[in-house]
């Protein structure tokens, strides 16, 4: 397991990033970047630490790994990787929605279920096989770019304009082959190690040159990034924008100008019904996204610490109301942790004996995703009021100026809050709902697992809707039209 200054050191490697025109030389010195590199570095360092006990020994191999990558199979498995991924998700307090532990869990998904692989092609499951033993071994950061670029939606990757807006395959050579095309929604691809990629939009006969599933190197010759405005350019200090400087993971669109990819990195090839089989037949989407869920359970309690901390800041939290308000957040933060609770103790072992947690509970958080996000800070603006733009623009400068800081210290503060601790609290609270960040989170955890008809979609399919249909027939075979009348007058 490696150090955080080792993962530093890796991302050294002239990958291609372009920011305003320019190209990135070094991300982890660019002033967009090096927040976020150095917060993931904290997460290594924080897994190296054997006192943290993220370390376990895969049992085919021998390696001993992050948990975050265990494939687990029974209860007490899924114990100990829910308790790895909240350790990370408190060292970020959820805000790093795709950490190394994101896909990392698809991968373990994948490799759990080879089988499903070979069914494309013979062999291409002991390409997962391998990857996954060395991404454990080499305790790799993976992204992934599952989603063609925004072109024309009403279409699949044969129908639009030009060929190879999607990824696709150029041509196939001897060794592997070569791609070209994009991908969106490239979260943390800047500063990862491999990209995964592929598309889990439903395809169709005819997509197969798209039909595809492979990872490669982020610093890949003709790979290019172009990011998103990075959150934490031109920010006066850490005490002023807490998240967006430390935790904007940024997103990228991915650029595949004619890449070669050999093939023990590919793991689907022009295979339609695969592309979607990988996630669901194995257990990649459902440990995937009990990672998101475990998550986003850390940052809503994250979120209800601070609107309880505002209201006793204010010496509003004996108000009825205000209480009211605080219990709709409690609400809203205990149904998501008890959710994955109730998916990880009712779990079941699958065909290929992966412990599966119940993916009733889980998609039903996940459906409820794209309102409980926004309720919430809906919420915890109610409760800061305008106390959020009652600021000073930088709180060091006002607070030192000998001209500035009598008033700041006069007339912002709370009874027995230092203006300081006042200050710094509203900052915190108007990073997370207010500035550009915490916009973008707004959007990323509405969309977090694709459109919100695709999640409650999820939640659809996998609730059992059998059993409830069975329950109100029982019900009503229990009673008839004939002698009904006379039922009710007896």
């Amino acid at each position: 397991m490696r150090t955080g200054q080792q993962y530093i050191a890796s991302l050294r490697d002239d990958r291609a990033i372009f920011v305003d025109g320019e190209r990135v030389r070094d991300v982890t010195r660019h002033e967009g970047f090096r927040g976020i590199v150095a917060s993931v570095a904290s997460l290594y360092d924080i897994a190296a630490d054997a006192a943290n006990d993220m370390a376990f020994t895969d049992p085919e191999t021998g390696i001993v790994a992050n948990k975050v990558f265990l494939v687990p199979r029974n209860l007490e498995d899924l114990r100990a990787r829910r308790a790895a991924i909240e350790r990370w998700s408190r060292a970020t307090n959820g805000f790093v929605g795709r950490a190394p532990d994101h896909v990392a869990a698809f991968l373990a998904g994948f490799s759990s279920a080879p089988a499903v692989f070979d069914r494309g092609r013979a062999g291409f499951g002991d390409h997962v096989t391998a990857f996954y033993r060395r991404a454990m071994k080499e305790d790799l950061y993976l992204s992934y770019v599952i989603i063609p670029p925004q072109v024309d939606r009403s279409k699949t990757a044969q129908g639009q304009e030009e060929a190879f807006i999607q990824v696709g395959v150029l041509r196939e050579r001897d060794d592997g082959i070569v791609v070209r095309g994009a991908q969106m929604l490239g979260t943390a691809a800047a500063i990862s190690d491999f990209v995964f990629v592929s598309c889990i939009v439903p395809q169709k006969p005819g997509d197969e040159d798209y039909a595809l599933s492979f990872v490669a190197p982020v610093a890949s010759l003709g790979l290019r990034l172009y990011p998103r405005r990075p959150f934490a350019i031109g920010q006066p200090s850490t005490f002023d924008y807490p998240l967006s400087t430390r935790f904007d993971e940024s997103d990228s669109l991915m650029v595949f100008d004619d890449v070669f990819i050999p093939w023990e990195n590919i793991f689907v090839y022009r295979n339609v019904d695969l592309t979607r089989s990988q996630f669901f037949e194995t257990a990649a989407h459902v440990l995937g996204n009990t990672q998101a869920q475990i998550r986003l359970a850390v940052k809503l309690q994250f979120l209800a610490g601070v609107a309880r901390k505002i209201a006793a800041t204010n010496r509003i939290d004996m108000i009825p109301q205000v209480q009211e308000t605080l219990a709709d957040l409690a609400a809203i933060a205990a149904i998501v942790e008890g959710m994955v609770l109730a998916a990880e103790a009712t779990c079941s072992i699958d065909a290929y004996g992966v412990a599966r947690p119940n993916p009733r509970f889980l998609y039903a958080a996940m459906s409820q995703q794209a309102e409980f996000y926004p309720r919430a800070l809906h919420l915890l603006r109610q409760l800061a009021g305008g106390g959020v733009m009652q600021l000073p623009a930088s709180a060091a400068a006002e607070l030192n100026n000998p001209e500035t800081g009598p008033d700041i210290r006069r007339y912002i503060r709370s009874p027995g809050v230092p203006t300081e601790e006042r200050i710094k609290l509203f900052k915190l609270a108007w990073d997370l709902f207010g500035s550009e960040f915490g916009g973008r989170h707004h959007q990323y955890e509405m969309f977090y697992a694709g459109a919100p008809f695709v999640a409650k979609g999820y939640a659809f399919r996998n609730y059992g809707f059998d059993d409830a249909v069975a329950l109100v027939d029982r019900f009503m075979s229990t009673y008839r039209l004939e002698g009904a009348t006379e039922a009710v007058r007896a």
